[in-house]
């Protein structure tokens, strides 16, 4: 029995082992990544290209080598075809590591799936998309991870706010759908949001509407306080805002043929109260704010498949950045979310090792523009000493000159 039960928990485990699918992995450790890549060429558009290497700072040398842009104010265009699939009944798991080390200004650093019928040499802004998920910058304002899903021809962003990553070192970021209408968000396996699909975007009509046929009725009272009938304004209340300033004086060269009648100029008056208003009592009627009763929205069809993506098969970089530099790399689309976490479980060691060794070249860059500074400092001494040698002899001269006329 014990062989039994031990048999069938490997087979079982076999079996999710083979039900789980990779789609495409692609960690850019191939000289020739060009060969399974496309780029665009969309007319009307100034394309840049992606270069292979590790950046100027990074962990290891090899295997941090992605794609980055290379050239300034550059759309870029570039796309990866692969066996299509539909995510139907499974876990949808997209993945990928962005490293800004541009300290990006604006610019885009998000993939886009699509489906089998994009002509990917033609990719570009308008090309229909599945899903556009990944980090957005630009200036001070717009620091976002889009969550975008196609559906029923149209475009639905997440009504939620998740902030990206804005430093310069390499983020992995992860999109999780699943077949129960859940999702989740995490950056370096951390979940930043997670949620409902049909709550979080809006996909479908609302649930409930305001019943079009109700409405406030005439004898509602809906104001909290009312006026004292009582209360009366003092005799004294009315003051003029401004009056005359009575510190004031005719200027002595004030001519009123010439001028005109000299009026003082006017000044507030701290006698002003303002306008009056009555004292409010508490309306002895007051029932409250009136809420516009809702009905179930006869245009309203629930739908249970909001994951499903049909056919998924290309995925592509289509971006706009202002300032290049920034690095993609560790591309995964998958089923598998135990896989994909574990492909980021160093994520924390390549950080640190970017960050020591960006430390260690700004450290150099310092002591260089250190000395630099001084060079110039003391540059500048020596113009300042030969000014004064300069100036000394040239008052030798003068005085020597005019002890000669005398």
């Amino acid at each position: 029995t014990m062989w039994r039960k031990t048999t069938a928990i490997l087979l079982l485990a076999t079996v999710g082992l083979i039900s789980a699918d990779v789609h495409l992995k692609e960690n850019f450790d191939n000289e020739n990544w060009e060969d399974n890549w496309i780029y665009s060429k969309h007319p009307g558009k100034e394309f840049g290209k992606f270069v292979l290497t590790p950046g100027t700072f990074y962990n290891d040398a090899e295997a941090d080598k992605g794609i980055q842009t290379s050239q300034d104010a550059r759309f870029y265009a570039v796309s990866r075809k692969f066996d299509g699939f539909s995510n139907e009944d499974k876990p949808l798991v997209v993945q990928f590591s962005v490293k800004h080390e541009q300290n990006i200004d604006c610019g885009g650093g998000y993939v886009k799936l699509f489906d089998c019928s994009l002509d990917q040499t033609d990719m570009h802004g308008e090309s229909p998309y599945e899903i556009m998920f990944g980090p957005d910058i630009c200036g001070p304002g717009t620091k976002k991870v889009h969550v975008i899903f196609s559906y029923k021809g149209k475009n639905h962003l997440i009504s939620k706010d998740i902030r990206c990553k804005d430093d310069v070192y390499t983020h992995f970021y992860t999109l999780i759908v699943r077949p129960d209408n859940t999702y989740e968000v995490l950056i370096d396996n951390e979940k930043l949001e997670s949620g409902n699909l049909e709550d979080d975007w809006d996909f479908l009509a609302p649930k409930k509407i305001k019943d079009p046929n109700a409405k406030k009725p005439e004898d509602w009272d809906d104001k909290a306080t009312i006026a004292d009938p009582d209360d009366t304004k003092p005799e004294d209340w009315d003051k003029s805002e401004h009056i005359p300033d009575p510190d004031a004086t005719k200027p002595e060269d004030w001519d009123d043929e010439m001028d005109g009648e000299w009026e003082p100029p006017m000044i507030d008056n701290p006698e002003y109260k303002g306008e009056w208003q009555p004292k409010q009592l508490d309306n002895p009627n007051y029932k409250g704010a009136w809420e516009h009763p809702e009905i179930d929205n006869p245009e309203y069809v629930a739908d249970d498949k909001l994951y499903l993506r049909k056919e998924i098969c290309t995925l592509g970089f289509d971006l706009w950045q202002v300032k290049s530099g920034t690095i993609f790399d560790n591309v995964l689309i998958t089923d598998d979310v135990e896989l994909a976490a574990k492909a980021v479980a160093e994520v924390k060691d390549t950080q640190a090792g970017e960050k020591k060794m960006k430390e260690a070249q700004d450290e150099v860059q310092r002591k260089k523009d250190e000395e630099e500074a001084k060079k110039v400092s003391d540059k500048d001494d020596e113009d300042e000493d030969d000014d004064d040698e300069d100036k000394d002899e040239s008052k030798q001269d003068k005085d020597q000159s005019d002890h000669d006329e005398l």
